[in-house]
Parts: structure tokens; C-alpha cells; sequence
């Protein structure tokens, strides 16, 4: 009777990245073994997940987008590697691939200087590619110029008093005295633009990209200082090119993603913005998975606040709650207590450092413990 009730059962993984730890394929690889080996009969479908940060791509790719890699500008102007997904027609594009935090080398950040150039690329290249929409993943950027480097890339023209193109980053746009979006590539006009982000925060201001996100970027309080005041004057003169609409996207939700490259994208680009999961679950398929499911499993690194406004689970646990299904969370760390959860519609979190407490320890053995509470998910939730 056991293993009846078991193969009547259908788990849904639908779990985000442990960061520096495990990818999302990974999670789902070891939360499968984990069920498995208390409930051998049971059926588990699996969809990574991402929010339009970085593993973007690589969810898309896991839900049988195909990849693809071009040679592109990394965020202190060196070529690196990145990569994009498509499928008949929809490109998915995560900034954090030419533009990220990862392509740093270590203690080493760039506020002023770091550009988006490379970003603007890889859209080039899906549209060289054949894509006809175009889902803009962005999030875990190096970078705080408002876009202007993507925006460079596909065609425009940013130029200081003297004519000449003004430097790449942020802090270079203080200097900028004409903008010109006319020689955007054409081929935009024509695709579908949708902005993907897991942020809302406006362009400058005490909720803007400089101040909110700067510091992460290794800007000091100056550096934020001259970045906002930079990013104001970027959306003044695109006004004057581009009309009035320019200041009223500074102030739009999403405008401060990924330091301001959201903006750029608005703007410049004809993006629409949506929530970063709520796209990302449309494009991977979720909806179909979910209807099949009787236990969904969400989860992340680290659950806790932030997880509330935006991130993968809550989205995952939000659609859930919708269909009737029930939601439980693996994570790394916990720091949302069971009312938090409950209101986000997760029946219970299972954390990692519950079975290892030792943070680091945890981190450097995530996989094999996952597959421990795996097993206690399947024992508590598998009849």
C-alpha cells in the first residue's frame, strides 16, 4: 500500500541556487536522491528556477533552452565569455554574464568605471541570432552606469561638450552633454523586451541604484554620492533627446536594477518590466509542472527577508498557493520565522544548518546534507 500511496505522489522541485554552494540543477539533482531514498516509488519532475539574477541562463538551459556563447566586453573592459539561451524565438539574457559581480577578480571593484557595454552585446548577438522576444534577466551587476554601456553597444551615442564619447561607467555620464538613440540598433523596434528583475527600486534617491546597491559594488559614500548625482544628470539629458518620458522612467519600478541598467533598458529599449520570477516561471514551463504536482519543494540559500520581496520561493510558493498545493522550503540558513513562512504559503523550511551547524562546514558539504533533509522531507510528507 506504501508504495502505491508513493507513486500517487508527484513532488515538483522548483528551488533557486545555494549560492557558492550548489546551482539550482544540482539542488534538484540532490533533493531527488534524498526522496528517493526514503520513497523509491514516488514520481519527482524537477524545474529550476531563477529570478532573472545570475543562473538565469542556466535554468533556461535545464528547462531545454539551447546555449549559446559569444566573446563579449566584461564589466573593466577585458573580453570575456558569456553565455545566452534561446529557444523558437525567446532569447534569455542575464546580464551577470557579461556584466557581474563574478567576472570581478577577487578585491577587486570598479564603481565608477565598470560598464554595462558587454550586456549590450550579448542582446546584439540573440537578436544576430534570430530572437524575436527577449526575456532581460538582470541582477548581480558590477556595474553602475544606468545602461549606458548596453545602450553604446546596440548603437547609441552618448558624447561630452568636446564631441567625443564619453568614458565607460557610471561616473563618466557627469561629463555627458548629448545623447543620441536615434542609431539604436532597428531590430529593437521590432522585439518584444521584457525586463526581469527581483527589485523595484527607482533610479536615483535614497531607494536608488548608487545608494542601495553601490556599496556592494565597493562604491565608498562618495563614490555613491557622485554616481546618483552622475546617474541624475544621464536622465536629464536623455530627456532633452528623448523627451520628458526619460525623467518619468527614472522614478519607474525596476529603473535602479542592477545599477541602473533597468533604466537604460526602459528607456532605451521599449522594456516592459514584470517581477523576475513571474517571467522566469512562464518561460520554464512551471504552470504545466505545478498541475501535475501534489507536493511542491522551493528553496534557496538563504531564506529570510529579502526571500519575501521577490525571490524565487516566494514566487514559486505564491503560484502554489494559488493551484491548492502544498509548499515546503529547503534552504541553507533560516531566518524567517514559521508565521513569515506561513504568510508567504510555505508549510515548513528545512534548513541545512539544522542537521550541521557549522556554517562552513555546510557550505562545503551542501550537497550530501540536502540529501539527509531530503530524506526527513520525504519521511514527513511521503506517506
Amino acid at each position: 500500500m506504501a508504495d502505491a500511496a508513493q507513486a500517487a505522489r508527484h513532488v515538483l522541485i522548483a528551488a533557486d541556487k545555494f549560492k557558492g554552494s550548489l546551482t539550482a540543477v544540482q539542488v534538484a539533482q540532490r533533493v531527488t536522491a534524498g526522496l528517493h531514498r526514503i520513497a523509491p516509488g514516488v514520481t519527482v519532475e524537477s524545474v529550476p528556477v531563477a529570478d532573472g539574477g545570475d543562473g538565469t541562463v542556466a535554468a533556461a538551459v535545464a528547462a531545454g533552452f539551447e546555449r549559446h556563447e559569444v566573446r563579449v566586453t566584461g564589466p573593466l573592459g577585458e573580453p570575456v565569455t558569456a553565455a545566452y539561451a534561446l529557444r523558437e524565438g525567446t532569447a534569455v539574457v542575464e546580464m551577470a554574464e557579461a556584466s557581474g559581480l563574478q567576472l570581478l577578480p577577487d578585491g577587486v571593484f570598479a564603481p565608477l568605471t565598470s560598464t554595462t557595454y558587454g550586456s549590450g552585446e550579448v542582446i546584439a548577438a540573440a537578436l544576430d541570432a534570430g530572437a524575436r522576444s527577449i526575456v532581460f534577466g538582470v541582477g548581480g551587476s558590477a556595474t553602475t552606469d544606468g545602461g549606458a554601456g548596453m545602450l553604446a553597444a546596440l548603437g547609441a551615442r552618448f558624447l561630452d561638450a568636446a564631441g567625443e564619447p564619453v568614458g565607460p561607467g557610471g561616473g563618466a555620464l557627469a561629463a555627458l552633454a548629448s545623447a543620441d538613440l536615434s542609431s539604436l540598433d532597428p531590430r529593437l523596434a521590432d522585439v518584444e523586451i521584457v525586463l526581469a528583475s527581483d527589485v523595484d527600486n527607482p533610479l536615483t534617491g535614497p531607494k536608488g541604484a548608487p545608494a542601495v546597491y553601490g556599496p556592494q559594488k565597493g562604491a565608498s559614500p562618495d563614490d555613491v554620492a557622485e554616481l546618483d548625482a552622475a546617474l541624475g544628470h544621464f536622465a536629464k539629458v536623455l530627456a532633452e533627446s528623448a523627451g520628458p518620458q526619460a525623467l518619468e522612467y527614472a522614478e519607474s519600478p525596476g529603473a535602479g536594477a542592477a545599477g541602473g541598467i533597468g533604466y537604460g533598458a526602459l528607456v532605451g529599449l521599449g522594456a516592459s518590466f514584470r517581477p523576475g520570477i513571474e517571467v522566469m516561471l512562464d518561460v520554464l514551463g512551471f504552470a504545466p509542472a505545478l498541475a501535475r504536482a501534489t507536493l511542491v519543494i522551493t528553496g534557496e540559500g538563504s531564506l529570510d527577508e529579502q526571500t519575501l520581496h521577490g525571490k524565487a520561493p516566494a514566487g514559486v510558493a505564491a503560484a502554489a498557493r494559488a493551484a491548492g498545493v502544498e509548499v515546503v522550503a529547503v534552504c541553507g540558513r533560516l531566518a524567517l520565522d514559521p508565521a513569515a513562512l506561513g504568510r508567504a504559503g510555505i508549510r515548513r523550511a528545512y534548513p541545512l544548518t539544522e542537521v550541521e551547524p557549522d556554517v562552513a562546514r555546510c557550505i562545503a558539504e551542501a550537497g550530501p546534507i540536502l540529501e539527509d533533509v531530503a530524506a526527513r522531507i520525504a519521511t514527513d510528507y511521503l506517506p
